[in-house]
């Protein structure tokens, strides 16, 4: 992830994190908890959201952590899914993974359409407030 952040950024990609977790659950945090984490995991988004209510999270549907979403420049919502095509935390199966998002921002850029617009997302469920 802190990879693929630094890629984009670097080619004019804005990279948002919503962090849509509700207080008292897992994955909530404080802005200042947030900022150490960025820090310490060296990630570089262009912005981190907050979004403890989960009204960006409902908004675009977010089921797991991550779900990816790629909006082009006029904000039409091109991927909806996972990072890639490897469901797994095995750091290993990087390499041989179809890295979904990447292919979406590469064939955005050259002006294709999306070969593959939607995948299923993969990660712990989103803790949304009730």
């Amino acid at each position: 992830m802190q990879r693929l952040q630094k890629e984009w950024t670097s080619k004019g990609v804005a990279w948002f994190t919503v962090i849509s977790s509700a207080p008292g659950q897992q994955g909530y945090v404080t802005a200042p908890q947030e900022n150490e984490y960025l820090k310490q995991m060296n990630a570089s988004p262009t912005a981190a959201l907050l979004d403890p209510q989960g009204d960006v999270g409902r908004l675009y549907s977010a089921k797991t952590t991550p779900h990816m979403f790629v909006v082009n420049p006029v904000g039409v919502l091109i991927y909806d899914g996972a990072i890639d095509s490897k469901a797994t935390t095995d750091q290993a199966d990087i390499p041989s993974a179809k890295n979904y998002v990447s292919q979406a921002l590469q064939e955005a850029i050259a002006g294709k359409p999306v070969s593959t617009p939607t995948s299923r997302p993969y990660g712990c469920s989103v803790k949304y407030a009730h």
